[in-house]
């Protein structure tokens, strides 16, 4: 029998509950050598990543540019190397690496992708952690809460339509202050 994919969520928070500010705004999340080598970690877990447009397209501007791999050349590498998925309503034309755009009825793509033992894992993307974890489809929620409060922005579960329970597996705390919450949806 084969194993059974999972859905992970990764973000960055500040400590008052945003994912991002205003005006898409992420330039507040601090990103030292520590979390660079935790990125590399993660990044070698084989998971495909699945983004929405705006991410992806974010994402993709930066890890293929020469700054990032001058500056983080082994995620830079893993970024390209990995398999991408991409939620858009509309044409995403795009030259990075083995990138597939989801179609309309993603939910059953990925619900299918985890009965065939797919792991894959949301970076960033507020908008598509929210829809995902309304569905019930997030697994794992990985949280790391920024020592900094940013006053506005927007929240990731803001609107959400019912009350979601969760239970804590493990947490880590980086020398610069960060902290990361490893959670998995609560069973009842």
């Amino acid at each position: 029998m084969k194993k059974q994919g999972t859905l992970s969520a990764f973000l960055f928070l500040s400590l008052d509950g945003f994912y991002k500010g205003e005006k898409e705004d992420i330039s507040w999340h601090s990103h030292g050598p520590e979390e660079s080598k935790f990125s590399e970690e993660n990044l070698n877990s084989g998971n495909t990543l699945l983004f929405g447009k705006r991410t992806f397209l974010m994402m993709e501007s930066f890890w293929t540019s020469k700054d990032a791999f001058q500056l983080f050349p082994v995620v830079a590498e893993q970024m390209k190397n990995a398999s991408k998925l991409v939620l858009s309503h509309s044409k995403l034309s795009t030259t990075w690496r083995h990138t597939e755009a989801l179609e309309p009825n993603w939910i059953e793509h990925i619900k299918r992708l985890k009965e065939e033992g797919i792991s894959m894992t949301i970076l960033g993307s507020g908008e598509v952690v929210r829809q995902c974890s309304s569905l019930g489809l997030i697994d794992h929620y990985s949280l790391m809460v920024d020592p900094i409060a940013i006053g506005k922005g927007e929240s990731l579960f803001g609107g959400l339509k019912a009350e979601q329970s969760f239970e804590l597996e493990s947490t880590r705390v980086f020398a610069k202050g960060s902290v990361l919450l490893n959670y998995k949806k609560a069973i009842k």
